[in-house]
Parts: C-alpha cells; sequence; structure tokens
C-alpha cells in the first residue's frame, strides 16, 4: 500500500510516551489518530503532528468505557479510511501503599484502563484490520519493565501489566489468521512527567530510597516505529527498553 496512507490510533496520545510515539510516526508519514482523556494535550499534540506534514485528529477518549473506544474507531475509519496501527499505550497507576491498604476504586480504576482498555482497543482494531482492503495491521501493547518485575507497592500495575502480556500472546495468536501482528514494548524509565519522581528517589526492594537514571522518550519512540516499520509477515514479539543502569536486572 501507499506509505502515505498508513494510519496509527495511539492512545495516550497527548502527553508522555504516546505523544511521542505519535510524533515520530508522523515524521515517517503515518496519518496520525491520538486518544486520551484530556482535549488539549491532544489538540497540541496534533498540532506537532501536522507540523511535521502529517495529517492528524484528536479524539477525547475513555478507553475504559466500551462506548468510547467504538466512536475512537469510528473516527479513524471516517477521517482516513483504515487503521493500520494501533499502539495501546494509556496507563495509570495508584498510591503505592501497602497491598492490603488499597482501595476497591483504586484498583479498579487501574484495572479497567491498563487491561480492559487495551483488551477494548485490541477488539476494535481486530474487526477494522480484518474487513479492510488491503486487509491486517500490527498492535503494539506497552508492557513495561512491571510486565516482568514489580516495584515495592504496585500490585495494580504490576497485575495489569503482567496481563498484559497474556493479552499480547493472545492477540499474537488469534490475529495470525487475519494477517494482524501484535508485539509487546516494555520500558523503563522513560523521561515524562510521570517518571520524574523517579530521578529524586525511588524506593527499592530493601526500603532505600535512591535516585532511578532515566532515558530520553525518543529512543522509546523510535523502538515503537521499528516494531511498527517491519512488514506484516515479520514481527518484535518483545521488546525490552531501559536506562542501562536502572535497578531491574537483579530488582528483588
Amino acid at each position: 500500500m501507499n506509505l502515505a496512507e498508513r494510519v496509527a490510533v495511539v492512545t495516550g496520545g497527548g502527553t508522555g510516551i504516546g505523544r511521542a510515539v505519535g510524533l515520530v510516526l508522523a515524521r515517517d508519514g503515518y496519518n496520525v489518530v491520538l486518544a486520551g482523556r484530556r482535549k488539549e494535550p491532544l489538540l497540541t499534540a496534533v498540532h506537532e503532528a501536522e507540523s511535521a506534514g502529517a495529517r492528524g485528529i484528536a479524539v477525547p477518549t475513555d478507553v475504559s468505557d466500551p462506548t468510547s473506544v467504538k466512536a475512537l474507531f469510528t473516527a479513524a475509519r471516517e477521517a482516513f479510511g483504515r487503521v493500520d496501527l494501533l499502539f495501546n499505550n494509556a496507563g495509570v497507576s495508584a498510591p503505592a501503599v501497602p497491598l492490603e491498604e488499597l482501595g476497591y476504586d483504586q484498583w479498579r480504576r487501574v484495572v479497567e484502563t491498563n487491561l480492559t482498555g487495551a483488551f477494548l482497543c485490541t477488539q476494535e482494531a481486530i474487526r477494522q484490520m480484518k474487513n479492510q482492503d488491503p486487509r491486517g495491521g500490527r498492535i503494539i501493547n506497552n508492557g513495561s519493565i512491571s510486565a516482568h518485575a514489580p516495584r515495592p507497592n504496585s500490585a495494580p500495575y504490576t497485575a495489569t501489566k503482567h496481563a498484559l502480556t497474556g493479552l499480547t500472546k493472545s492477540t499474537s495468536l488469534d490475529g495470525r489468521k487475519f494477517d494482524i501482528a501484535c508485539g509487546q514494548i516494555d520500558i523503563g524509565n522513560a523521561a515524562t512527567e510521570l517518571t520524574e519522581k523517579l530521578a529524586a528517589g525511588a524506593e527499592q526492594p530493601d526500603g532505600a530510597i535512591l535516585p532511578e537514571p532515566r532515558i530520553d522518550v525518543e529512543h522509546v519512540a523510535r523502538a515503537v516505529l521499528y516494531m511498527a516499520g517491519l512488514p506484516l509477515d515479520a514481527n518484535v514479539q518483545f521488546m525490552t527498553v531501559m536506562a542501562t543502569k536502572m535497578p531491574f536486572i537483579g530488582r528483588g
């Protein structure tokens, strides 16, 4: 297909990793559909994408709401006619409190956003991808280092990211017959607003509070672009991109 016709849907696209990925994709020629809860950051990111020569739309979306997710993919289809890439990036965390003190609503919010949201977006992406011409597409899930090893007091976030690995594998298997590839990128300490506290000091398994190194989010965005740019008969099933010296290998 014409590379200028490629269309990417990015959730959590107004800030942080999602914004960086959306802009890298735009510079590579993708038309971008940026989704997130807040309209203003989305519009700012779309303006930057358009400055890079791409076409883009901002779609305020609650990924935990099936109706809102359907509206997102309807907007993408009406604007651009197809969806070639979904980057499931939207995510939240809960307060870092002991597991037994975590509120039910705090648990549910993380599960509904991180896991149910990715599931709902994946469903809609598959429905679109298997029926478009040319058929197929790619789904990339933001799994996080927490898909492998937890931080202290992070049960909701860690549980959803472990579960997302299962969703990645199932999507990869079930999407084969429709020419849909699915992979996962596990990111460690990308320098965004959400990780600023790590530079100041993060709790370690032994109770120590230590600053942790971070990496430029542009490195993550370029890794996603590489995964996205493969032909559909090739797939990066899992990739880990992290600060070299962060305490992951040997954590705990």
